[in-house]
């Protein structure tokens, strides 16, 4: 496998106000057993805290990397070359993608606290999937990544 010219890698982390909520989750639970005494309130904040934690840690692991010849989305492997034109969308046009004009046979890998996105197309004619929705904070980086992946080659 060889290493493509621009590699890209990003980690599409939960946004840190979900931290905050984390530890709301936590106090809920040290409030509802408190009636019980301080030491199971006080393991309801640090259990609730925590599974919480674990919840936004594991929603926020996602990675989106191109490696090689090859577009790595969460879960999807995709070679670059199957892949077609690429478009940055801006917060607004990002929405509409994600809501009435998108296709239900799309791969969709978004984050809704991620404004923007990139809209790649499918050009695998053995592929059902019309396009990859993914939603990235550098869809610019992600574009010139694929783009190098593929040797550089218009699309």
């Amino acid at each position: 496998m060889q290493l493509s010219a621009s590699p890209y890698e990003e980690r599409l982390t939960a946004p840190r106000s979900w931290w905050l909520i984390s530890f709301l989750v936590g106090v809920s639970f040290a409030l509802i057993l408190l009636p019980f005494g301080p030491l199971p309130a006080l393991g309801g904040l640090v259990g609730g805290t925590a599974a919480a934690a674990v919840v936004a840690s594991a929603y926020g692991s996602l990675r989106i990397r191109v490696l090689g010849d090859s577009l790595i989305a969460g879960e999807a492997k995709i070679p670059v070359s199957a892949l077609g034109k690429s478009e940055i969308l801006d917060p607004e046009e990002a929405r509409a993608w994600r809501t009435y004009k998108a296709d239900t046979r799309a791969f969709l890998l978004l984050r809704a606290y991620i404004p923007r996105a990139l809209r790649v197309e499918v050009t695998d004619p053995d592929d059902p999937t019309p396009y990859l929705y993914l939603s990235t904070r550098e869809p610019e980086r992600l574009a010139a990544a694929i783009e190098a992946a593929r040797g550089g080659t218009t699309a």
